[in-house]
């Protein structure tokens, strides 16, 4: 079998879907999308088209390392993204191929279902209440918000006060029958980040997603030992490589690396079973479409340690398009709050080819939104 084609779809709301094309006639989709950066991200996936033209579609692994290790450079969100992608079309076409899910060639399921959260309230966190609410009749038990807007790198308590007295508000409402999970995106540096984290304890988040940046492993090592909060690091970071540093400095009690940003289901795999070793926890990221979101489902089949999956569906950045609008309907079978893991062929889902012409003909350009301190200097998004 060889490799015949491949085939990007620029596709509302944000997304950037992959078709790898063989001469067996089979196909095999992928999501190499990078928020913000979907035509870099197709441009990168034609230029690794010229090495994988003639290829063995099955040689996943070989496939992986000649992507990762030809030329000089490696890693970083462009390069393993559009390998995300490729993983994720080719593990496709394997299990297609042998009539199996792909969990089913990793080793077999570790279960059959996995606890799913959504999003509430927005960029700007606001309705938390009534989104929180609207999600428990839906039949899910947590959710997840942006906890604040622009914050200082030293901000004013009128500011924290401000903070905790909304999500105060939110767990009063919902009590304990829904876990929050709180997300402070990168907007919130260390000197506030400590502050906060102590003003949040009583409230019992689930999880602090991205107390500082990644690239501050180090400060988030210090928080880690200063809170009972369970920090998540990790939609930032590319590669097993990456990992190691938050893994060796403890940093973390949760990774939520991203399936179409980390080098795809193998790599992804790979750093779920390195942080079952640390005892870390693996919690998928997956604010995108119904590809990537299935091959997250095929590694939470697989990674012992994976305890919940996160998901698109009436996210607020799904504009003109949604989770279930480009797959077969009963592709993704939602139970009180579980997602089920797919057992068809391949990554297990239908993608309905037609959709995706007809909205790739519209296309997107979908890009983070500019945000700036009320002095005027640029804020974190």
């Amino acid at each position: 079998m060889k490799i015949t084609g491949l085939t990007t779809y620029v596709v509302p709301p944000r997304w950037l879907f992959l078709r790898i094309d063989t001469d067996a006639g089979l196909t095999g989709w992928g999501e190499p999308v990078l928020e913000g950066h979907a035509e870099t991200l197709a441009a990168k996936i034609d230029e690794f088209a010229d090495a994988l033209i003639g290829r063995d579609p099955r040689h996943v692994e070989d496939i992986w390392q000649m992507l990762y290790r030809n030329g000089c450079y490696r890693g970083g969100p462009v390069l393993m993204s559009a390998m995300s992608g490729i993983d994720m079309a080719l593990w496709d076409i394997k299990g297609k191929d042998l009539g199996a899910p792909v969990h089913a060639l990793l080793g077999g399921p570790v279960r059959n279902k996995i606890r799913s959260y959504c999003w509430i309230g927005g960029d700007r966190p606001d309705n938390l209440i009534e989104g929180a609410r609207e999600l428990m009749a839906a039949g899910f038990d947590s959710c997840k918000m942006n906890i604040c807007e622009e914050l200082q790198i030293v901000d004013s308590h009128r500011k924290i006060d401000g903070i905790v007295r909304k999500l105060g508000d939110l767990r009063d409402a919902v009590g304990t029958d829904m876990d929050l999970a709180f997300d402070f995106h990168g907007r919130v540096q260390a000197p506030m980040a400590k502050v906060l984290l102590k003003e949040l304890e009583p409230l019992r988040p689930l999880f602090v997603e991205d107390a500082v940046t990644s690239a501050h492993v180090e400060e988030m090592a210090n928080l880690s030992r200063a809170t009972s909060i369970p920090l998540v690091i990790g939609e930032r970071l590319h590669s097993r490589y990456d990992f190691r540093r938050v893994f060796e400095a403890r940093a973390a009690a949760i990774i939520n690396p991203d399936t179409a940003h980390v080098g795809g289901i193998s790599e992804m795999v790979r750093i779920g079973h390195m942080a079952e070793a640390y005892d870390v926890a693996l919690a998928p990221h997956c604010p995108l479409g119904p590809i990537a979101l299935a091959a997250s489902l095929q590694v939470g089949a697989v990674c012992h340690n994976a305890f919940i999956q996160e998901q698109s569906l009436g996210i607020h950045y799904n504009q003109g398009g949604d989770l279930l609008d480009y797959v077969a309907e009963g592709d993704f079978k939602l139970e009180n709050g579980f997602l089920h893991i797919p057992d068809g062929p391949g990554l297990g889902i239908e993608v309905n080819e037609k959709v995706v012409q007809e909205r790739a003909a519209q296309g997107h350009r979908w890009r983070a939104p500019i945000w700036r301190h009320e002095d005027g200097s640029i804020a974190e998004w």
